[in-house]
């Protein structure tokens, strides 16, 4: 074996401990699409299973990555030979009986003061101010170019019972990466 070989083994290895240090199961970086989403959602739904958990942990899951890939694929869209398609990380964990769902995803840095305000708005509330802002925005909201009305956010936020947690981590002048956490308690309150 060379010695390049060995060392990539070597790296290998230690991702492979963090990863089980940190309780991750599932990582992947590429292209996103529909086949994919149904892929992830599948995996943790086998997770559950495996870990034997209730049905209300295995909705809110189960909703928080449908949400969570829904959101990467309609805000992450790239151009490749005149094709959109979606590019990001996923990763699916469970620590300390939370479960957490990371995306990231590059974004133009002219969307960051809205997905900034939007995400801030839902965490300063409590169950009753995010039922209110679902619904009023079930009323009120218009479909956005991308098919969202500003759901998922409140969405995620209400099944969970847990702060949205981001980060925007610089590319370039025009891009960030968008990074956001969910978690998803394994013990329902």
């Amino acid at each position: 074996m060379e010695k390049t070989d060995i060392r990539f083994i070597g790296s290998v290895m230690e991702l492979y401990k963090e990863f089980e240090e940190k309780g991750i199961s599932l990582v992947y970086f590429g292209k996103f699409n529909h086949k994919i989403t149904k892929m992830f959602i599948s995996l943790s739904s086998d997770e559950t299973e495996l870990n034997n958990e209730s049905r209300a942990v295995k909705r809110k899951l189960h909703h928080s990555v449908v949400e969570i890939l829904q959101n990467l694929i309609k805000y992450s869209v790239h151009l490749f030979n005149n094709v959109k398609f979606a590019k990001g990380i996923f990763i699916l964990g469970k620590k300390d009986n939370v479960y957490y769902i990371i995306t990231v995803n590059e974004i133009s840095i002219n969307n960051i003061p809205k997905l900034t305000n939007s995400i801030d708005s839902v965490n300063k509330l409590g169950r009753v101010g995010l039922k209110e802002m679902y619904k009023k925005q079930l009323i009120n909201g218009s479909v956005s170019k991308k098919g969202g009305a500003g759901l998922g956010f409140i969405d995620i936020a209400r099944k969970t019972g847990n702060k949205l947690e981001y980060h925007f981590l610089p590319i370039n002048d025009e891009q960030k990466y968008f990074v956001l956490k969910i978690k998803v308690d394994a013990k329902p309150a």
